[in-house]
């Protein structure tokens, strides 16, 4: 018996692209399909077989799925429009014949949701439910990346403002996340869903003490009111919309205790424990002292 086709969309992507090397490491004897918007990029990829997949256009998309057996949808980045995107993307699995489905999702997107772009990640989730076909889905945790973008420029000032009133986050990191995608793709749908976690739930000051145990530089938190941080944030050049739409909301779904969920997803899907916040920000120390 031959083994499944693997098809993993947004393989010209950061996610994507480890998702793929992650299945190349396994020695996954199989066909892997790395799917695109842009297979040109792709050209010089060895070992998998590229081909188009915009969720935009359906008819070439049901076209490119043909002869997949399973299918990772990795969410877009168009917020607003990303669900349209992705029930595209679900039903041109239904009519090319997928015989299973995983999503990479986001934590605890249930109704009512502080994160305004909540409702797509859930609304994706039902519509595959919805096809009756196999399939696991994937809620990916905040990743530890996200920490380069903010705690340069902490470090250089020494404060960390935030309106977190010292609840915890499970920060994940990016390869991590591809590690628990491509175990699920190799494992095959289970109808189960997972959240991807580190090992551990920390608050922004034991992330501060950790930034300066690494770095030699001190870093204290300051916490202050959504409307304080907000003015503060844009007052440092943060447009409106970042403000608005990640920041504020992502403090209060950590504030409302959302983001502390810990799991063994990563094991579960892949055998290894997950990095740390310590290791990886070990890892990228350099990064950590150069201001943006």
């Amino acid at each position: 018996m031959s083994l499944p086709t693997l098809f993993v969309s947004g393989a010209g992507g950061k996610l994507g692209g480890l998702v793929i090397e992650a299945l190349k490491s396994r020695g996954y004897a199989g066909k892997i399909v790395a799917g695109t918007r842009h297979p040109a990029k792709l050209a010089g990829l060895s070992g998998v077989e590229v081909r188009k997949a915009d969720f935009a256009d359906k008819s070439s998309l049901v076209a490119s799925l043909q002869g997949v057996d399973r299918f990772l949808v990795i969410s877009t980045d168009q917020v607003g429009g990303r669900l349209a995107a992705h029930l595209t993307a679900v039903e041109a699995a239904k009519e090319a014949g997928v015989k299973e489905i995983f999503y990479t999702s986001m934590p605890n997107p249930e109704a009512p949701s502080e994160i305004p772009f909540a409702h797509e990640h859930l609304g994706t989730e039902n519509a595959i439910k919805a096809t009756g076909i196999p399939y696991t889905i994937v809620r990916m945790g905040w990743y530890m990346e996200n920490l380069l973008g903010i705690l340069p420029n902490n470090l250089e000032s020494g404060q960390w403002f935030t309106s977190t009133e010292g609840s915890k986050t499970s920060y994940t990191s990016r390869l991590d996340c591809a590690h628990a995608a491509a175990g699920a793709l190799l494992k095959g749908a289970e109808n189960k869903t997972y959240t991807v976690t580190g090992p551990a739930a920390l608050s922004n000051a034991q992330i501060a003490a950790i930034a300066t145990e690494v770095t030699g530089k001190p870093l204290s938190v300051v916490e202050v009111s959504d409307e304080q941080l907000a003015a503060g944030a844009k007052a440092a050049g943060v447009s409106d919309f970042v403000v608005d739409h990640f920041i504020l909301p992502f403090e209060r779904f950590a504030r409302a205790g959302k983001a502390a969920l810990v799991t063994n997803a990563v094991e579960a899907l892949w055998g290894e424990r997950p990095l740390s916040v310590k290791e990886f920000l070990s890892a990228n120390k350099t990064a950590l002292t150069r201001a943006a």
